[in-house]
Formats: C-alpha cells, sequence, structure tokens
C-alpha cells in the first residue's frame, strides 16, 4: 500500500472517531436513557447504573427546565467537527500539514490533565475520570503513526515539514535566523503600515 494511502486510512480513523464523538454530543438525553435501559436489563456493577441514572436524571431535568444549558454541548459537538474539519490539510498535503497532527497530539496528551483537575470538582467519581482519560491515550495512537509515516513520507520526497527541500543525507539545511535589525528601518516601517 502506497505510504499516502496508509496516512489517509489513519486518517480516516482518526476523523471517524471525532465525528462520531462530535454527533454524539448533541442527543444526550436520549442516548443516556438507552444506556440507563441497556444497563437495568442486563448484568451490570451497581455504580455504574446509579452513576448513568444520574447523568439522565440531570440531563433531562436541565433539558426540561433549563434547555439553553444544552447549548454548551451542541459547541462540544461543533467543536470535535471543526476539529475534524481540521484535518482535511494532512489529507491533502501530509508533510507540510504535519503540525495538524502534532497538534491534534498535543490536545490528546492535554485531555489527561484537563480530566484530572475538571472531574473532581465537577464530581465524577474517579472511575468515569479513568474513561475520559482513555479517549487521550486511544486518540494518540492513530496519531502517532500518522506522524511517523509523514517523517518517512518526508525522507522518500526530500520535502521538509515545511516545504522546502531536504539537504544533503534527508537533513533540513539550516536557513539563517531574520531578525528585526536585518530588515532594515524601511521593511520595519512597511510590516507597520500593513
Amino acid at each position: 500500500m502506497r505510504l499516502v494511502t496508509r496516512i489517509r486510512v489513519w486518517l480516516s480513523v482518526f476523523v471517524a472517531g471525532l465525528v462520531v464523538s462530535g454527533l454524539t454530543a448533541f442527543p444526550l438525553v436520549w442516548e443516556t436513557g438507552l444506556l440507563a435501559d441497556v444497563l437495568h436489563a442486563g448484568p451490570a456493577p451497581d455504580a455504574l447504573v446509579a452513576w448513568i441514572d444520574r447523568v439522565h436524571e440531570g440531563l433531562s431535568v436541565t433539558g426540561r427546565e433549563y434547555p439553553f444549558l444544552a447549548y454548551g454541548t451542541d459547541w462540544l459537538a461543533f467543536a470535535h467537527l471543526v476539529i475534524a474539519a481540521a484535518f482535511w490539510g494532512p489529507w491533502r498535503d501530509p508533510v507540510r500539514n504535519v503540525w495538524v497532527v502534532e497538534w491534534g497530539m498535543i490536545c490528546c496528551v492535554a485531555i489527561i490533565p484537563l480530566a484530572l483537575i475538571a472531574a473532581p470538582i465537577r464530581e465524577l467519581p474517579l472511575w468515569w475520570t479513568v474513561i475520559d482519560m482513555s479517549f487521550g491515550v486511544v486518540g494518540i495512537v492513530p496519531l502517532l503513526v500518522i506522524r511517523r509515516l509523514i517523517r518517512r513520507l518526508s525522507r522518500e520526497t526530500g520535502v521538509d515539514h515545511g516545504g522546502g527541500d531536504l539537504g544533503e543525507g534527508g537533513r533540513v539545511p539550516a536557513r539563517p535566523a531574520i531578525l528585526v535589525d536585518d530588515l532594515g528601518a524601511d521593511a520595519l516601517g512597511q510590516i507597520r503600515q500593513a
């Protein structure tokens, strides 16, 4: 399988996860009601059943009494879909847009401290916090594979992450730093006017 095809397959897996996560953030009352029914019908840990019942009740009451609060989860859903759309860049040009993949990896890592800080404040059980953190752990796996494949593609094509040619031995040639002093007064004035 061609390298670009493999990158796109892994991107599809990651983007599908984001889209499913986004779309399932819209019908939360219905979903938690369905989950509660399933858990009550079969063998399930008591703590899980009690927690899902509590979440469903909370969502139902706020949906009935304060429906505008669900607008927050609508934005959560939208954010997942927009983040998924950002991965169109690596789909089109993986080497030039590897930064999107790296940004996604940073986001996956950031899930863990967010969950560890916010979950106790919001009175979520520890085991649910672990489930939340697993999204970051699972999400980073395809991104690590994608990044490795993009680096290999970069070496094979001789194009660096910035779109330039690689130097001898597959290394990015050193580029001189551009300092404000190097620009000169005229160029600096033009920048300020723009």
